[in-house]
This record gives structure tokens, C-alpha cells and sequence, in this order.
């Protein structure tokens, strides 16, 4: 049911307010968990994709209660972003005792799901909450831990999908996870500070230690490093041999064009303000990431691969 405010705009219902508070859109980032299931050909294994899937919803909960407290904290500050003043708690549609009744549910039902998978991805459940919850005491302020700490929780997410199903993660599939998650957090920063301006710092203090400039020269460090690290990967003796086949490395112009093109929107469209939104809104850098994945997928899982 949907109520309206005295200006007649539709005011969402507290259970939409609720869902949409827990940022939805944002769960993308979870599939990350699904790495080592994809890598560690386990993909066929119907147990590990029950687990594999529990570990996403769990992952799903926990964040949720992350973004929850963090639009409490920041409520105020958010009435000030001209965008995060529409999230349902600095619009007012979500009363904070609900907000953090909802999430202390979710905390509950994230790490029982955490302990059902086992010891060692509920480890990795508890860093994930402990970084979030040094993030926004302290980290967020300080400048460049505040990105690290954000790419830290994708190889955090990386590492628990192994964890849960039992595998092994290979190293480089973590330092290709820092370091594109690394690309996506600074170019955020760069778009939060183009597009708030003198006003960047009432919003986010740490925006003050940043410049465009030196926002651009870490994107293009970090953009380099990564397509580097992916390009050696794949090509790499050693991943031919674990899978089966030499040819991963044609799966590189999918990353080329997929930092490529958000370097354009970020450049050209002034976008990059949310990640995952971006990926959903975009139809040539969508299309990119699933035929990455279906590429990547039909070689580790072709027939010849799976006879070895």
C-alpha cells in the first residue's frame, strides 16, 4: 500500500521503504561468492550450489544491515546529497527504530545462515561485519584506507565463496578482485566529488583529501594493474593446465571493454556514482560482463575440459 505526503506525492509503504532501504540493487556485489564455485568447477556439483547460494543470501543479509546502519548514521549528511536524500531514512519514510529492529533480524539471520555453512565461512561472515563496522567508525575517514577498506570486503566475499564450498581460491582471482573492486571505489570517489563540488566535503569529509587529478592517476594505475594481472592469469601455464585448456586468454578483450567503457560513462556521462546501478543500466557493459561469464563458463565446462 502506498501513502502520500502532504504534497501528494506517492509515499512508499514501510515495507517498501523497508526492502528498498536494505539497497537490493546492491546485492550484485554479493555474486562475487560465486567465483570459486565457477572456478573451482564445482558448478555442476549440486551441493555446492545449494551452499554456494546459501552463502549469497547470507552475504545478502548481512550487507543489508550494513547499508541499514550506515543510512542511520548518516541520515543527516544524506539530507544534504542530492541524490541520497531520496533513501528511505533521510526521506523520513523509514522511522529509525524499525530501520535497526529490521537489521538486528538480519544480523541474527545472516550469521545463522554463516555457522550452518561451517566455521570457516562464518569467520569470514564476522570479518566482513567487522570491516564494515571499522569502516564507519574510522576508516571511511581516513584517506585511501577508505577505498582499500572497500575493496578488502569483495575479497572478504571472494574468499568466504571458496570457504563455503570447500575449495581453494586461488590467489590471483583475489588480487584481480582488490584490484577491479579498487577501480570501481575510486571511480566513485571522483564521481562524487565532480558532481557535489564545493559541497563535497559537508557530504563526506575524506572528499576534501581528493583531487580529480589525483583521483585519475589511481584509476589509471589500478585499471593497468588489473587488466595485467587478468591478462597473466589466463594465460598463465598454470591455469591451462588446472583447466583444461589454453584458451581463457581470449576472454581478454571482455575486461578491455568493460573498463573501457566505464572509464567513457564515468568520463563522458558523469556516472559511476553506484557502481552496481551502472551495471544495470547499461546495456553494452551488462551485455559485456554476461558473455564474459558465458565465456568463461563454456570453456572451463566443455566437455573436453570436464574428460580430463
Amino acid at each position: 500500500m502506498i501513502a502520500s505526503h502532504a504534497s501528494g506525492t506517492p509515499r512508499p509503504s514501510v515495507a517498501a521503504s523497508l526492502f528498498l532501504a536494505l539497497r537490493p540493487a546492491q546485492w550484485t556485489k554479493n555474486l562475487i561468492v560465486f567465483a570459486a564455485l565457477i572456478f573451482g568447477q564445482r558448478l555442476l556439483d549440486g551441493d555446492a550450489v545449494v551452499r554456494a547460494t546459501v552463502a549469497f543470501l547470507a552475504f545478502c543479509a548481512l550487507s543489508g544491515v550494513v547499508y541499514v546502519a550506515n543510512d542511520v548514521v548518516d541520515r543527516e549528511a544524506d539530507r544534504q546529497h542530492p541524490q541520497k536524500r531520496h533513501r528511505p531514512i533521510a526521506a523520513g519514510h523509514l522511522t529509525v527504530g524499525l530501520a535497526l529492529g529490521a537489521a538486528a533480524v538480519l544480523l541474527v539471520g545472516g550469521l545463522g545462515a554463516s555457522a550452518w555453512l561451517g566455521v570457516p565461512f562464518l569467520v569470514h561472515a564476522l570479518a566482513y561485519v567487522a570491516l564494515q563496522v571499522a569502516y564507519s567508525l574510522g576508516l571511511k575517514r581516513q584517506v585511501i584506507l577508505d577505498v582499500l577498506s572497500i575493496a578488502l570486503g569483495f575479497v572478504i566475499r571472494a574468499s568466504a565463496g571458496g570457504a563455503a564450498i570447500g575449495v581453494p581460491v586461488s590467489q590471483w582471482l583475489l588480487v584481480c578482485t582488490i584490484l577491479l573492486a579498487l577501480f570501481l571505489a575510486l571511480a566513485k570517489r571522483r564521481h562524487e566529488i565532480t558532481l557535489l563540488g564545493d559541497e563535497a566535503t559537508r557530504h563526506r569529509s575524506i572528499l576534501g583529501e581528493y583531487t580529480p587529478y589525483l583521483v585519475d592517476q589511481m584509476i589509471a594505475v589500478v585499471a593497468a594493474s588489473t587488466l595485467m594481472g587478468y591478462a597473466v592469469y589466463t594465460v598463465s601455464a598454470e591455469t591451462a593446465e588446472r583447466f583444461g585448456t589454453p584458451w581463457l586468454g581470449l576472454t581478454m578483450p571482455f575486461p578491455l571493454y568493460g573498463i573501457f567503457r566505464y572509464l567513457y560513462l564515468v568520463h563522458r556521462r558523469s556516472q559511476g556514482g553506484s557502481p552496481t546501478e551502472l551495471l544495470l543500466a547499461d546495456r553494452p557493459l551488462l551485455l559485456c560482463v554476461a558473455l564474459w561469464g558465458a565465456t568463461i563458463v563454456a570453456l572451463i565446462y566443455h566437455p573436453w575440459t570436464l574428460a580430463r
